[in-house]
């Protein structure tokens, strides 16, 4: 089994929340440098993140919810995507309890 980037990056303590296994969609997109976890996903032809913040909001970086999903750039290529939400990032959904993005990812059509 592939361990996820996030895992090293923010500690194996760290909790998502939900499961990423049960969303194969979403592409881990972390980095140690970030201030939260990251995910992307492609959804009718445009990128997306998925940023996953601390649990307790003392332990954020940037005020702000738990959850966020902005649009995003591919400033790479299909096969070596470099996924990046840029200046011009619209936020498209935010929630601080997971069960509400659980119930937003259930929904995604791709």
């Amino acid at each position: 089994m592939m361990m996820q980037q996030h895992l090293p990056a923010f500690d194996t303590q760290f909790s998502l929340g939900f499961s990423p296994h049960n969303y194969p969609f979403l592409i881990d997109n972390s980095y140690a440098n970030d201030t939260c976890v990251s995910f992307y996903f492609k959804q009718a032809g445009q990128y997306n993140i998925l940023w996953v913040d601390h649990e307790q909001p003392s332990e954020r970086e940037i005020a702000g919810a738990r959850y966020t999903i902005e649009s995003a750039t591919n400033e790479g290529t299909d096969e070596y995507p470099e996924i990046y939400a840029g200046s011009e990032a619209v936020s498209l959904f935010e929630c601080e309890k997971p069960e509400h993005l659980i119930a937003y990812l259930n929904q995604i059509s791709l």
